[in-house]
């Protein structure tokens, strides 16, 4: 071929490429082969451009009016025609796999992508435990001190604090990593490999386990350090939110990136609404303190259910009086300053899972139905 991708020869080579030889040295104009001459880079010169040029002649054409495209016509359409009582060659299925193979190799392979990418799966659990230790000093023993409204209130900010930076972090990370892996994607799912949902799946459940370790030494740390009540059914609460909370962001980072042309663009797209689950959030502008006509968007801000059940898993159920609390109890203050209900804990729950399994949906339709490719 020559550039462009038109043929200029399509034929046998022979024993020491004779019959090419033979063919372009037919054509008026082109110089003889030397003796000893590599026939490949004989080849590529006299076809060249500027050897088109200067003969004034098209090779393109050339072979397009010679005997030997006639004949490779002819042996092309000969070869089209099924012999007799032969049938048409009929898979049944696109992939040669299943679904459910195809999702386990997808896995299997995205496994060890993660597992041999330290810069980000390792770079990630030291972040977590330096931010995590960082936090636990910062906010010392704050979570049993809940006597006086800022007291509650600091403890209140240390979960809200901890929430958006790493969440955010975590998001932010794993853009370029799906980024370059939605490229791979790209490539094998052209060559038949496997379909978009499987790969979709396995990116989703890939980062299960490696957020489940995440969020329990970041747990484990923080419960311990601020001081929260050590009562299994607070710890296992705080676990659970912070799990979802850290699963729906890396699941918004991913789905970021399925619907943008690349890492760079999701980066500046996720960061508006960063900003917006900030405001949103129900501790810097409580509940009941947001206009009508916007607390549509804090009930579908994710951050602001998360703060939700942090707050109400860890404090939503004390009972005893505020000192400077207009004598109301810490459950009453939640409910009126915050609207904060402690029944409401598993529906709370719910919608935070929801949010993870919405993410996660978004990203695999997305990855399915965009295609980014620029060739």
């Amino acid at each position: 071929m020559k550039r462009g991708g038109q043929e200029i020869y399509v034929g046998p080579l022979g024993h020491h490429s004779k019959y090419l030889i033979r063919y372009f040295e037919g054509i008026q104009g082109v110089s003889k082969i030397k003796d000893g001459y590599n026939p490949a880079t004989w080849m590529l010169e006299v076809t060249a451009s500027a050897q088109e040029l200067s003969l004034g002649v098209d090779f393109a054409d050339i072979y397009k009016n010679s005997d030997l495209y006639r004949r490779n016509k002819a042996l092309i359409e000969d070869l089209s025609k099924p012999a007799p009582g032969a049938k048409e060659l009929y898979f049944p299925t696109q992939y040669s796999q299943s679904f459910l193979t195809q999702c386990t190799a997808c896995l299997w392979k995205q496994h060890w992508s993660y597992w041999r990418n330290p810069p980000y799966t390792a770079v990630r659990f030291l972040f977590t435990t330096v931010i995590a230790l960082m936090f636990g000093t910062l906010f010392w023993d704050l979570g049993s001190k809940t006597e006086k409204i800022q007291d509650l209130s600091n403890a209140m900010g240390s979960m809200y604090a901890a929430v958006l930076f790493i969440g955010i972090q975590n998001s932010s990370s794993v853009q370029p990593v799906v980024s370059v892996e939605r490229t791979v994607f790209y490539r094998e799912r052209a060559a038949g490999m496997y379909s978009a949902m499987p790969y979709a799946i396995a990116q989703v459940l890939v980062e299960v386990p490696y957020i489940f370790v995440q969020a329990s030494v970041y747990g484990i740390i923080v419960y311990s350090m601020i001081g929260f009540e050590w009562t299994a059914a607070k710890f296992f609460w705080y676990l659970f939110f912070m799990l979802f909370t850290l699963l729906y962001f890396t699941y918004y980072g991913m789905m970021a990136v399925a619907v943008t042309p690349n890492h760079h663009i999701a980066a500046i797209v996720s960061s508006a609404f960063y900003g917006l689950w900030n405001v949103f959030s129900g501790f810097i502008i409580p509940r009941p303190s947001i206009p009508v006509w916007w607390r549509w968007y804090y009930w579908i801000c994710p951050v602001s259910w998360t703060l939700y059940g942090l707050f109400v898993s860890q404090f939503g159920d004390i009972n005893e009086l505020l000192e400077d609390g207009n004598n109301e109890t810490v459950k009453q203050y939640l409910r009126n300053n915050y609207g904060f209900r402690h029944d409401y804990l598993g529906l709370v729950a719910a919608v935070i899972m929801s949010f993870a399994v919405l993410f996660g949906t978004i990203f695999a339709v997305a990855i399915k139905m965009f295609n980014f490719q620029r060739r």
